[in-house]
């Protein structure tokens, strides 16, 4: 179904894959992981033809899907037999309402409307998105968009799938969704199955063979209950071996507990807040404080606000209802030096020529001292090697890096973390989360937005879960033996 002989991608001097090679069978599902940067993005524009069709790039060796040289056929007939997930599901996005959304490429297929009815449906059970099918995509949570591109790639029948991190913002019960289709294509229909993931828990047992990749080259390959039981390569590579994965809801592991301070004031305090895009309510109801140097996890599943909640917390939308008060004062906090939001889309906050540039551009342009701070965010997120590359050349993880370093460039008194979990390998991630420690210890709010137990586990000291737009719990993650098994091992450990 899919073969892949001696790829190398060039962006200028840069070596993006180098000698990669390997062949994907009907019905077989395969897993590529591998470090933030090592090329899994590149070698996914390859396998439709966006490479080298639609992006500039010098590429060499052959990719062949269904029998259909790369080289020889537009993107056009390409996306007949294979189908990509991206990153980014904005990208691919481009209709009225959910509904629309995934009837747009059975219908360019030029299939009787009969059949492209019963595909849309089909698609839109199988990912819980009927009950959207009305909706703009532009308001749905960062889950639901990737729910719907994966389900607009599945209504095309695309002979080989390819999902380039689709699960990095789903919550349990989308990701279980998610899964079981793929595993049902792959097995009635014979669709192949290429997987890139940094978060392989899910994916390791579903999966009869892994590559690993390493700077642009297959590092190592096989079974996965051989491949990711070698701790001393995951742990150089800084990824995450899988382990039990908890499949409890949230309310299930939140015990609700949270002490307040003796003494002081909560640095921001919602009353009653609500919020929403054009003709819809998002938050209904919101009360919640955060308190200096707090650590807190905002927890819940797609689609329950979360997102919209860090943008009003972040001053960027708009209260419906409700006030808002930041150091004792019923104002919006000043984004910047008050409060900095990393999105879930670093591409929505990059815009300067460097790395570098970006790192100092906040705080230059507030008058504070920036050569100091954007240095040492540039090493706790570890882009110092690529300082002077274009943001939008690197990987989609290396640019929530950028993006994150500029923030912690500020020095905010509160940050929000936005799904930073998305594009990065458990190295990064951990390195980063490590720093930020340090500046919570000095005094600086934290909030981390996620789906990731791991990470809540690891660094949250409370956790607020948010249902239907209203807070349901807020207290501490059970530690109770067996009530919470992290989703990895720390660094292949």
């Amino acid at each position: 179904m899919l073969e892949v002989e001696g790829l190398t991608v060039r962006f200028g001097d840069r070596a993006a894959l180098e000698g990669v090679s390997f062949a994907v069978q009907p019905g077989e599902m395969v897993l590529v992981t591998g470090p933030s940067g090592c090329g899994k993005s590149t070698l996914a524009r390859c396998l439709n033809g966006l490479i080298p069709h639609r992006t500039s790039a010098h590429m060499e060796g052959r990719v062949r899907v269904a029998g259909l040289d790369t080289r020889d056929q537009p993107v056009s007939a390409l996306a007949a037999v294979v189908g990509v997930v991206l990153q980014r599901p904005e990208a691919q996005l481009l209709s009225l309402t959910v509904e629309e959304e995934v009837a747009f490429g059975p219908r360019n297929l030029g299939l009787p409307p009969e059949e492209v009815t019963t595909r849309v449906e089909e698609a839109l059970y199988a990912l819980g998105l009927a009950h959207l099918r009305d909706r703009p995509p532009t308001v749905l949570s960062a889950g639901e968009k990737q729910r719907l591109a994966a389900a607009a790639v599945l209504a095309m029948e695309p002979k080989l799938l390819v999902l380039d991190e689709a699960l990095s913002a789903l919550d349990v019960a989308g990701t279980a969704m998610l899964t079981a289709t793929l595993a049902q294509l792959a097995r009635d229909r014979g669709t192949a199955v290429l997987l890139l993931e940094h978060r392989i828990g899910h994916l390791a047992r579903l999966a009869s063979r892994v590559l690993v990749m390493d700077r642009g080259r297959i590092a190592a390959q096989g079974h996965p209950g051989v491949v990711l039981a070698q701790r001393s390569l995951l742990r150089r590579l800084g990824l995450r071996r899988p382990a039990q994965v908890p499949h409890l809801p949230w309310h299930r592991l939140i015990v609700p507990s949270h002490p307040r301070p003796a003494a002081g004031q909560p640095l921001l305090e919602l009353e009653d807040v609500q919020a929403g895009y054009e003709s819809c309510t998002v938050i209904r109801g919101v009360d919640l404080s955060l308190w200096p140097g707090e650590m807190v996890a905002l927890v819940g599943d797609n689609g329950a606000g979360k997102s919209t909640l860090a943008r009003v917390m972040a001053g960027l939308l708009p209260l419906r209802g409700g006030r808002m008060r930041f150091g004792g004062s019923p104002r919006l906090p000043r984004p910047g030096r008050e409060v900095a939001l990393l999105m879930e889309s670093p591409d929505e906050q990059l815009f300067c020529d460097s790395v570098e540039e970006e790192a100092r551009f906040g705080a230059e342009n507030l008058g504070i001292e920036a050569r100091g701070p954007a240095e040492e965010a540039l090493r706790a997120v570890g882009l110092t090697a690529l300082r002077r590359h274009r943001p939008h050349t690197l990987s989609a993880g290396q640019r929530h890096r950028t993006a994150l370093a500029a923030l912690l460039a500020l020095r905010p008194k509160l940050l929000i973390l936005d799904e930073p979990t998305l594009g990065q390998d458990w190295g990064h991630l951990s390195r980063f989360m490590d720093y930020i420690c340090r500046l919570n210890a000095c005094g600086m709010t934290v909030l981390i937005v996620t789906h990731d137990y791991k990470l809540v586990h690891r660094y949250a000291q409370r956790v607020v879960l948010l249902d239907a737009g209203r807070v349901a719990l807020d207290g501490v993650v059970c530690r109770r033996q067996g009530a919470v098994v992290p989703m990895y091992s720390e660094h292949g450990a």
